[in-house]
């Protein structure tokens, strides 16, 4: 029976959210003043503010063992951060606990645990002594947190003075070289460049493999991939799917699914919609051949892509554009683009096009897609943007033979391509070695060579 790292138990958080009646949700300093009065009054009557009570969690339970590397996902507002927070003893639960077995390290905000007035080098000692760990085993990871976190030169600088970067680079390297026995890890990769967070990555996989705890919230559901054997979904502040990656991964893409994407469809959030909306699409969808809509295919497989929209404004004709991102690094992976009309399109027109990608030989992993409306006549202006707004087209390798050099269990690169060698000089090769065993001594003496002084 494996031991256990963490075990939650019934853990729910409420929040008190004050909602006067025609009152603003936020004042300035001098409204506050002038409504000081009222709210006296008011108060002397018997009368206060009506307070709504917010429930980030509800009785959220589950355990993890030792040594697991454990996903948290869901989307924005689920619970996530604040489950964490409540783990690493930044703030407690209204109802049920927490047992943790092991010593902590946490990486939940830029800089958390961090003293701005102490330098780089301050801070990982003090850092490393909140662990519970001597000073000669901090020393001993001092020159490889420095190393990792590339800030050298500013090692003697006060922490207030580094940039956002810096700051996270060396609070990563702290929570991960300092060698926490369980590792809470907020949407680290969602910070910094791509070189940061490939190295982010891999340290992640090499703290995995140590037989570490690792927790991993992130939206990033290509490294949950790569770096989890298991997820945990919530929704709501509830827990709705725990048990392996690729299954918690396939009811969160559900999910998605069953949320249809129209016109108005995350037209509030910046992020993931924005444009001038003087056309828009009214329905996007992922597809096969047989019209069966879906976002998993294997390689070798076409995929189409159906696309619905209405002009709201006067339009100087339509294109379209179809991109896959990386799900690591989010950069372009591919992209097309196609002109529908280069017609005047009036206020109110519609249209549906489909496009596809046949035979896409992408290599398997996941990729985010991109949706670009505009006019056929290239502008710098964004009409409509949908990125990140359905799921993610997950690439698996198949059945299917694809050529002699495609090995599925070694998917590096985006693209498989077919390629072919030719051997001009096979290297020579010793007759008296063929058929035994290579001894360093015996064919460095042949060669002159000494290890002795």
């Amino acid at each position: 029976m494996s031991e256990l790292s963490l075990s939650i138990q019934g853990i729910s958080k409420s929040y008190q959210i004050a909602r006067a009646l025609g009152a603003q949700p936020y004042r300035t300093l001098q409204e506050e003043v002038v409504a000081l009065p009222r709210k006296l009054w008011k108060r002397a009557r018997g009368r206060t503010d009506r307070l709504d009570t917010f429930w980030a969690l509800q009785d959220v339970t589950f355990d993890v063992n030792k040594g697991e590397v454990v996903g948290l996902i869901g989307r924005n507002g689920a619970g996530k951060s604040t489950l964490l927070k409540i783990l690493a003893r930044i703030t407690d639960p209204t109802h049920g606990r927490a047992e943790i077995y092991g010593r902590v390290g946490a990486l939940l905000e830029v800089g958390t645990g961090f003293h701005m007035e102490l330098t780089g080098r301050e801070n990982i000692f003090l850092s490393g002594a909140i662990l519970g760990m001597r000073k000669s085993e901090i020393a001993a990871k001092f020159d490889e947190i420095v190393s990792f976190a590339e800030v050298q030169q500013f090692i003697d600088t006060p922490t207030k003075r580094y940039s956002s970067g810096m700051f996270t680079r060396l609070a990563f390297a702290v929570a991960a070289y300092l060698e926490p026995e369980i590792l809470f890890v907020d949407e680290v990769l969602a910070v910094g460049d791509a070189a940061f967070q490939k190295k982010c990555l891999g340290k992640m996989e090499d703290v995995a493999g140590q037989g570490r705890t690792v927790f991993f919230v992130s939206h990033n559901t290509q490294a949950i991939r790569q770096l989890c054997t298991r997820c945990v979904l919530l929704e709501h502040g509830r827990v709705v799917a725990d048990g392996p990656t690729h299954e918690t991964l396939s009811i969160y893409n559900q999910h998605l699914r069953d949320m249809r994407v129209d016109a108005e469809t995350g037209v509030n959030n910046p992020e993931n919609r924005r444009g001038s909306g003087a056309v828009r699409f009214t329905a996007v969808s992922v597809e096969d051949l047989a019209g069966t809509e879906r976002y998993a295919f294997e390689m070798g497989e076409t995929v189409r892509f159906r696309l619905s929209y209405r002009a709201n404004q006067p339009m100087r004709g339509i294109a379209v554009v179809v991109a896959l991102r990386s799900g690591v690094s989010r950069d372009l992976v591919t992209s097309v683009r196609h002109v529908v009309t280069t017609d005047l399109v009036p206020p109110g027109a519609t249209g549906t096009v489909t496009v596809d990608l046949p035979e896409v030989y992408i290599r398997p992993g996941e990729y985010p897609i991109y949706f670009h409306l505009s006019e056929s006549v290239p502008t710098k202006t964004n009409y409509d943007v949908l990125d990140d707004l359905t799921p993610p087209l997950v690439i698996a390798a198949g059945s299917r033979r694809l050529h002699d050099n495609f090995d599925p269990a070694q998917p590096f690169g985006v693209f498989s391509l077919p390629s072919r060698m030719t051997v001009d000089e096979a290297p020579a090769v010793r007759q008296d070695t063929i058929d035994r065993p290579f001894d360093d001594k015996a064919e460095m003496a042949q060669t002159g060579i000494t290890t002795e002084n």
